[in-house]
């Protein structure tokens, strides 16, 4: 599978953040803040928050309801939680699996691999995006 991130990137509509915070100090919220400016539909997903960026917050990516697609699942978590993600990606039908600047695991590769999914890891979404539109 060839991976094109400026393709994903100029014809996603919606990415669901898993990890972001309402605190606006956080880095998941200021680049997630970036790409809702920029037109993308951001979903937050952390149990811990009801709303972020004025958006509703899910409990899992599961819990999205089926009739919004997932263009991108953006993962702000530590990388041991990375294999639980891509397998509940997989059950969801999402479209591409983006693990943040320092967030990496094998087990989750493989994973994804064996489902076909477009992925990145240990990237920054933002980073790219910037490069991108410039």
């Amino acid at each position: 599978m060839t991976l094109n991130i400026e393709d994903t990137l100029k014809t996603a509509h919606t990415i669901a953040v898993v990890g972001l915070s309402d605190n606006p100090s956080r880095t998941s919220h200021s680049i997630s803040a970036y790409l809702q400016r920029q037109g993308y539909k951001i979903i937050p997903v952390n149990p811990m928050v009801s709303e972020v960026l004025g958006e509703k917050s899910y409990n899992s990516l599961s819990d999205i309801p089926e009739d919004i697609t997932i263009d991108i699942v953006n993962i702000f978590r530590q990388s041991r939680y990375l294999p639980e993600i891509a397998e509940e990606s997989v059950r969801r039908k999402c479209g591409f699996f983006w693990a943040q600047q320092g967030v990496y695991h094998e087990k989750a590769e493989q994973i994804l691999q064996q489902a076909d999914i477009p992925y990145i890891m240990d990237s920054c979404i933002f980073v790219e995006h910037r490069m991108i539109a410039r």
